[in-house]
């Protein structure tokens, strides 16, 4: 089996870590940014795009910080995805930092413009 590539993404955003945790953690506020629809039953939300769905077990959550989500399909490999909000300690300027896998190498450029595009959405909900 062939491992994921790694990859990070560093965002600056204009949002307090507050209300940003509020839309990379719960369903109804992923749903405005992150996919069509979002549900959740416990740790496992389902993710819905153009009709289809894909599941994801939420494995780490820190308030106001970071959520952290496995997919159901990819459970035989270590890849996951994380949303952390990062606060500069000197500027308080505040950033998202995406860090995810891609099946290869060449499939990380198209990776990162899916989540920057995501989070031009993210940016246009909350006026930020």
């Amino acid at each position: 089996m062939m491992d994921k590539t790694q990859f990070e993404l560093e965002i600056p955003i204009h949002a307090s870590p507050n209300m940003l945790y509020q839309y990379i953690s719960s369903p109804s506020n992923l749903q405005e940014w992150f996919a069509d629809k979002v549900n959740s039953r416990g740790k496992i939300f389902t993710f819905e795009w153009d009709g289809a769905e894909e599941q994801a077990e939420l494995i780490s959550k820190k308030s106001d910080e970071k959520v952290r989500f496995k997919w159901l399909e990819s459970e035989d490999d270590d890849s996951f995805f994380e949303i952390r909000i990062q606060v500069d300690a000197l500027t308080k300027d505040v950033s998202l930092m995406i860090i995810d896998f891609a099946d290869d190498e060449d499939e990380v450029e198209e990776a990162k413009q899916l989540w920057e595009n995501q989070i031009d959405e993210l940016k246009h909900t909350i006026g930020a």
